[in-house]
């Protein structure tokens, strides 16, 4: 844990205003997912993106039951400010515990739903802004670095599981449509 403090410290060394400015909108943009969940609404709208946008339904999903009830509550820690509370925070404290990201888990869950699905344009956008918004978490001392490694993971797995299971009812789907034509 002192690495972590250590990274975590160094960071409050380069704060300008403009970084200030810059990371604390990067963190709100992941505010309680609303950008995702916009853009998985908008995606599921549009017929074309329709898939992309089931599969992340599925992704968002599996990563909220993960992060916020079940990881957050088990492991419990406790958020780099309460435990160092000398640094003045530019962003209001998070109520919850601090492991994993919340923030960075459902970027990153995003990105790899939105590759896996080759939304590559969307993806790359996506990861940009998942990228910042880990390095923000570090950046206003709201999360260890553990805490946004473990997001970015469990991001990327949640987006591959609702990719498979989408694939999974999308077969089944398929193959009872096959059935039912052959019946005919």
């Amino acid at each position: 844990m002192a690495i972590e403090f250590q990274i975590l410290d160094y960071l409050q060394t380069i704060h300008t205003s403009l970084l200030d400015k810059i990371m604390v909108g990067a963190s709100t943009l992941g505010n309680t997912g609303i950008l995702w969940i916009a853009l998985t609404l908008i995606l599921l709208i549009i017929p074309k993106t329709r898939p992309a946008g089931k599969v992340l339904v599925l992704a968002l999903i599996i990563e909220l039951v993960t992060v916020n009830l079940i990881l957050k509550p088990v492991v419990h820690r406790p958020r780099p400010y309460d435990v160092n509370p000398v640094v003045q925070l530019l962003v209001d404290p998070p109520k919850d515990y601090s492991f994993p990201s919340g923030h960075t888990s459902m970027a990153f869950t995003m990105v790899s739903g939105l590759f896996l699905m080759k939304k590559k344009e969307l993806g790359i956008a996506a990861c940009i802004l998942a990228t910042t918004i880990a390095f923000s978490r570090l950046y206003l001392y709201v999360h260890y670095p553990t805490d946004v490694l473990a997001g970015v993971a469990i991001g990327i797995l949640s987006g591959y599981a609702g990719y498979k299971i989408n694939q999974y009812y999308e077969s089944r789907k398929k193959h009872k449509n096959e059935a039912g034509i052959d019946k005919v």
